[in-house]
């Protein structure tokens, strides 16, 4: 067979950006593809997974079926993928690398968006917990069986430092826990294929993690909007969102509200994606970083907002909360999604039979804990609408989340 004349993606890239070609590899050895570079192939097993399509109908703030305009976990990844590979290509970095990060950033959540994990975290708090980003990676080295030689999707160990990391170290150099202890799913892991967890990852991972939150504040005003939970006169008062109303309606008087809101989300998305590219140029280049190491070891994050994008977004998020994730009918409907959880761990862990078959042999090991950690990862990986099937099968009355 020839390459000859076959795009790799081996394009010149910065010296500081990890490269494909020297990557460090997966925990279980593998001849690679011919075709594709080792982060291209970790996106595309990680896109034919069975964790990526049940983020179709996982929730992101509103439940799925209350209407087919609102995103879901796998519109919102998709968002954050292609904000993602934006950055990454304006700072010559791996794009390949960013998007994957970003595509599986979210395999970890629960049914019913944070409420979900909430609940689940309450559950398991006598059995080490429940943590979304330490799930992810249970899902792609574990838990995910598809291949004839491995558990999970056997990324490369970039792919999965960013997983793990993209919001920054996890330990001091003593190895000690930052702001939280370590989930041990994360350790166990760590302790055979070191992701060295006192270290920052690398660019494409930040590039991803800024891009979560890019994304989630302006799709979330947008489908505040169409909910009715937020107005457009409510945005007047929040500096970032006001100033680009009134530009907005400067330009264009008289627009109509549907178009309004549209032009307020993508200048939104465009001032932050800006704003994060002028900053993250600035930060490198006082760093001057010569290889992927000095990132590694910069001591800092480098892919950020500025300090007033900072601020405007930190009011952002005091408004969102404040006016959407609190609102008295998102409270209501978490409320019953908190008790269908509850119920079905409860229900699970007194009769493991009634999972399905494949979950119903229970672990091998003896114990509560062994078990807890088998229902919570089944629940885990449950869509919301699985879920509530699953709970009127099991109980005489559900929740109804309207």
């Amino acid at each position: 067979m020839s390459m000859q004349g076959i795009g790799f993606g081996y394009r010149e890239r910065a010296p500081y950006a990890c490269d494909p070609q020297s990557s460090r590899g997966r925990l279980v050895p593998e001849n690679e593809s011919p075709t594709r570079t080792v982060f291209q192939r970790d996106r595309d097993r990680i896109i034919h997974s069975t964790a990526f399509r049940r983020l179709k109908h996982k929730t992101q703030v509103f439940i799925a079926h209350e209407g087919d305009h609102y995103r879901t976990r796998l519109t919102h990844t998709i968002e954050v993928a292609q904000i993602a590979r934006a950055l990454a290509r304006s700072m010559r970095l791996d794009e390949d690398l960013a998007e994957a990060i970003a595509l599986v950033h979210d395999f970890g959540h629960t049914p019913f968006g944070h409420t979900g994990e909430d609940a689940l975290n309450e559950k398991m708090k006598d059995f080490g917990g429940f943590d979304h980003n330490a799930q992810s990676l249970r899902i792609v080295t574990s838990l995910e069986r598809r291949y004839a030689e491995f558990d999970g999707l056997n990324l490369t160990w970039e792919t999965l430092e960013g997983l793990v990391k993209h919001n920054g170290p996890l330990t001091g150099a003593d190895g000690n826990g930052l702001k939280h202890p370590v989930p041990a799913a994360i350790l166990e892991y760590n302790s055979q294929h070191d992701l060295e967890l006192n270290r920052f990852a690398s660019l494409e991972a930040q590039c991803a993690a800024i891009a979560d939150d890019i994304a989630y504040n302006a799709h979330d005003i947008d489908d505040g909007l169409r909910s009715g939970l937020l107005s457009l006169e409510a945005l007047e008062d929040v500096p970032l969102t006001g100033d680009i109303l009134r530009g907005v309606r400067q330009k264009y008087p008289g627009l109509d509200e549907v178009r309004t809101a549209h032009e307020i989300v993508r200048r939104q998305i465009t001032l932050m994606v800006e704003d994060v590219i002028l900053t993250a140029q600035t930060n490198i280049e006082a760093l001057q970083p010569q290889c992927v190491d000095d990132i590694h070891n910069a001591g800092r994050m480098l892919i950020g907002f500025s300090a007033a994008m900072r601020d405007k977004e930190k009011l952002l998020k005091s408004f969102l909360y404040k006016n959407l994730y609190f609102h008295d009918s998102v409270i209501r409907i978490r409320k019953s999604a908190d008790q269908i959880v509850r119920d079905l761990f409860d229900a699970y862990m007194a009769d493991e039979q009634m999972m399905p078959e494949g979950w119903r042999e229970g672990p091998k090991q003896d114990g509560l804990a062994p078990r807890a950690r088998l229902v919570a990862d089944f629940l885990a990986g449950m869509t919301d609408t699985y879920a509530v099937r699953e709970h009127r099968r099991l109980f005489d009355h559900t929740p109804e989340l309207a």
